[in-house]
């Protein structure tokens, strides 16, 4: 590899030394590479640009490929029709370089649509060749660690990011359109709090105190419906200081949405339109595959109680009646790691967790949560042990909560002041403080609202079928590296 660097660079001087800057600059382009095919003409002038991805040929006559992000053109490069700069450049030509160039269209003897290259501009010479052939990148920790080698070399990569920008691009639409209105709450807080997790902590220097990279942005939206703004969503990156997995990244996004008037219904009514909706526009696919797995998410969606959920899962109608003792020895064996100190919902939710969530594979709404999962959601009149919630699971991973959102200042109170009393007396974390702005700001009076989140990196995995978060993030979080190999690459052209 050092090598190959040394060669390349060797050639920068080069062109230097002759007047030819190896790192040009603007280029007018009149067409991109799929359009010299749509819109093909014999004798076409125009100008492309791209990355050459193979170079062909020797002596008097050159053909190479040149890639953009349509696609791929044949560029025929001769040595007797190049002008200007073209011959010192063509002899230094090197795979991953950008070029443009200018020339009219034709076709070849063997029916491919080419260019007749008069004019051959380097625009950026390439110092470290690309993957072996272009289809060298196999690694999976070397495509996450270099995402921008991943998306040149796999193209089907870059696809991938295109379908989740028009998926975002699709929910902005749905919500739009029924009359949601967009909005920006802060990222950094004095106070994390909408979520139970550990926050990512900073320092403010300018107003010397401490901040917190916001875990969720809930509290701030829901201070939006007291101020008037019945209909808000908001597309927004959280930052949660926990452990990576297939599903978990700690920086990922979130959709979350509030509707004054509203309900747990609606959300499940708005949740399960907008899915259908996007799934159907953005991926023309209702039933994406993922792994063997085929996922059905044509409506209705299955709706079932957390309690009959678990019941039914462990063949117990009568789980909820058995002794913590009885509880704990099920959980052992089924595998789970259970302490003395865990209460009975605790061991329950670490079964539903461990056993029940992942075995949902088709769209299901798990409905009616334990009041103590939940702190900021709305009681059941008819169960007051229970939440008026829902949790969306697909493909076993937990996609979308939404809640009959609480607006009783004086219960959230209660119910912060009990979370608070309940964390660990070693937490270092600011999760314990109560947010006394957000209460004040319950007491000026909260409408009844309805309130979902939806995890785009988790939806955009079912809608694609990715194995991992890692693949639908362009640059995921990954744990620092003992040592990163170069990719495999191509020699030197001929």
């Amino acid at each position: 590899m050092d090598e190959l660097r040394e060669q390349r660079i060797k050639k920068v001087g080069e062109l230097s030394d002759r007047g030819i800057d190896p790192f040009g600059g603007r280029f007018l382009r009149s067409d991109e590479a799929q359009a010299c095919h749509t819109g093909y003409r014999e004798g076409k002038e125009v100008a492309v640009a791209g990355r050459l991805a193979s170079i062909r040929g020797h002596g008097k006559t050159v053909f190479a490929d040149l890639h953009d992000s349509s696609g791929k053109i044949q560029l025929y490069l001769r040595r007797d029709n190049l002008e200007g700069a073209g011959l010192e450049i063509l002899d230094r030509l090197d795979l991953g370089d950008i070029v443009g160039v200018r020339g009219e269209l034709f076709t070849t003897r063997k029916g491919e649509i080419s260019v007749l290259v008069r004019e051959l501009t380097l625009l950026s010479k390439a110092l470290l060749p690309p993957p072996e052939k272009w289809h060298g990148l196999k690694d999976r920790e070397i495509r996450y660690r270099r995402r921008y080698l991943d998306l040149v070399a796999n193209r089907e990569v870059a696809e991938l990011f295109r379908l989740r920008s028009r998926i975002i691009r699709e929910i902005r639409s749905f919500l739009d359109r029924r009359g949601f209105l967009e909005v920006e709450t802060p990222m950094m807080q004095p106070i994390p709090g909408g979520a139970a997790a550990r926050p990512f902590q900073t320092f403010y220097a300018a107003l010397h105190a401490p901040m917190f990279l916001r875990i969720a942005p809930e509290l701030y939206l829901k201070r939006l419906l007291v101020g008037g703004f019945e209909k808000v969503y908001e597309l927004n990156r959280n930052f949660r200081n926990e452990g990576l997995s297939r599903s978990h990244n700690p920086e990922f996004t979130m959709l979350e949405i509030y509707e004054a008037y509203g309900d747990c219904r609606t959300m499940m009514e708005l949740v399960e339109s907008l899915v259908t909706e996007v799934a159907d526009k953005a991926c023309g696919n209702l039933t994406p595959a993922s792994g063997e797995a085929v996922i059905d998410l044509n409506p209705p969606w299955k709706r079932i109680p957390y309690r009959d959920l678990v019941g039914e899962f462990l063949g117990r109608e009568d789980w909820f009646s058995l002794s913590p003792e009885e509880m704990a020895a099920e959980a052992v064996g089924r595998g789970l790691e259970v302490s003395p100190e865990m209460t009975p919902m605790e061991i329950t939710h670490e079964i539903y967790e461990k056993c029940v969530e992942p075995s949902l594979i088709q769209p299901t709404f798990v409905l009616d949560f334990p009041a103590s999962l939940v702190p900021l959601a709305r009681r059941k009149k008819d169960d007051p042990d229970s939440v008026d919630v829902f949790e969306l699971v697909i493909n076993g991973t937990e996609v979308a909560p939404g809640y009959s959102e609480l607006n009783d200042p004086l219960e959230q109170r209660r119910r912060f002041q009990d979370q608070a009393a309940a964390r660990p007396p070693d937490a270092t974390d600011a999760g314990g403080e109560i947010d006394e702005d957000f209460l004040e700001a319950m007491e000026s009076g909260m409408p009844p609202a309805g309130g979902a989140g939806i995890g785009i990196d988790r939806l955009v995995m079912i809608l694609t079928g990715a194995a991992s978060i890692r693949d639908v993030i362009l640059f995921p979080q990954l744990r620092p590296k003992k040592e990163d190999p170069n990719p495999e690459a191509s020699p030197a052209n001929p």
